[in-house]
């Protein structure tokens, strides 16, 4: 089975940063999707934050049609569900809840088409292809399982508003284990902030998330920029050391002060390894999402793409079109437009599906 894996679509996400709401990147995958037997959307399919859920199934629907009329009636399309559209599995989660005795939520859960509007809508659009979804993760093969990667944000030390935000929800939940955790160990801290962010954009205030990230981003640009900076640029460079050390004082961290590209490939890596870690994730080769960031490229050290156990760390990047981090055009590792590849046998491939993201 050859199986297509991509990462981070963002559909529906405000200002237009979801490349694939454009024909020329769409017909790409299409194209793509067309020489294999199965796509996995690893996460953040579909944007439920930058406003109501109606306006993110409308920018979804088309590209679904398109993606499961490349696949045709013997192909899959599977679904797992991230952070930014973890809403979608949000009502799988409260029954599993309230099941007497429910087993704990392990490596792979297949959710189906759970009767909810989402999800109905998705599953009919995705037709003629079969509509699977799989949460937290999924085996793609015996030894390759594929992820989103929002647990890491438990542990990564880039001062994240979500890695803060978990930092907090730790005096309620506790702690993580040192030696092994179960995804609900992750989802106990992660899964509240995940349904209040959903909640409040299908209010009056459903621009927050989308503003926030336009700050966040703006933010690091003026952080992490070299050469001459504007005083106001310099000023908050200064304080950041001075802001983060207090974040570690109130218990939010440990979170560093270093917000450099380098830095935030390291992090993210270093997280996503010590998640593999505590998981027990027993696996030759581990694709996540997340981070945007695709990986590893001829450039990389492939020694930090591997968890401490040995898994091989793979990331099909996105498909968001985010000049601020994308700097360097389509050679950057955050420009959208990858995928990853997997065979019957062989390790997992990142390839450049297109360079024109319209």
């Amino acid at each position: 089975m050859r199986t297509l894996v991509v990462s981070d679509l963002h559909l529906g996400a405000a200002r237009g940063l979801d490349a694939l709401r454009r024909p020329r990147p769409l017909g790409g995958l299409v194209e793509a999707v067309r020489g294999a037997d199965r796509l996995v959307i690893l996460g953040d399919a579909i944007e439920l934050r930058h406003g109501p859920l109606r306006d993110a199934l409308a920018a979804a629907t088309p590209v679904f049609a398109a993606l499961g009329a490349a696949l045709g009636p013997a192909g899959e399309l599977v679904l797992v569900p991230g952070n930014h559209d973890h809403a979608l599995i949000g009502p799988w989660l409260e029954r599993r809840g309230g099941a007497e005795g429910p087993g704990p939520l392990g490596l792979e859960h297949r959710a189906g088409r759970e009767p909810t509007r989402a999800l109905a809508e998705l599953a009919a659009a995705a037709g003629p292809a079969r509509f699977e979804v799989a949460y937290p993760g999924l085996w793609l093969r015996r030894d390759v399982y594929a992820i989103h990667g929002h647990y890491l944000d438990r542990l990564i030390t880039v001062p994240t508003f979500e890695r803060l935000a978990a930092g907090a929800m730790v005096r309620v939940v506790g702690a993580l284990p040192d030696d092994q955790a179960s995804p609900d160990d992750f989802e106990a801290a992660l899964a509240p902030l995940y349904a209040w962010m959903h909640a409040v954009a299908q209010t009056k205030h459903s621009g927050w998330a989308a503003s926030r990230q336009s700050t966040s981003a703006r933010t690091w640009q003026a952080l992490a920029a070299a050469g001459p900076r504007r005083l106001r640029a310099r000023a908050v460079a200064a304080a950041f050391p001075l802001a983060v050390a207090g974040m570690n004082r109130a218990g939010l961290g440990p979170v560093r002060p270093q917000l450099s590209g380098d830095e935030l490939r390291r992090a993210g890596l270093a997280a996503m390894g010590e998640v593999v870690r505590l998981l027990g994730v027993d696996a030759a080769h581990v694709i996540f999402g997340h981070t945007h960031r695709a990986g590893p490229l001829p450039d990389d050290d492939l020694g930090a793409w591997r968890a401490p156990a040995g898994a091989a760390l793979h990331n099909p990047g996105c498909w968001t079109d985010e000049p601020i981090f994308a700097t360097g055009g389509p050679a950057s590792p955050y420009w959208g437009g990858r995928a990853v590849m997997l065979e019957d046998d062989g390790p997992p491939r990142l390839e450049r599906v297109v360079t024109d993201l319209g």
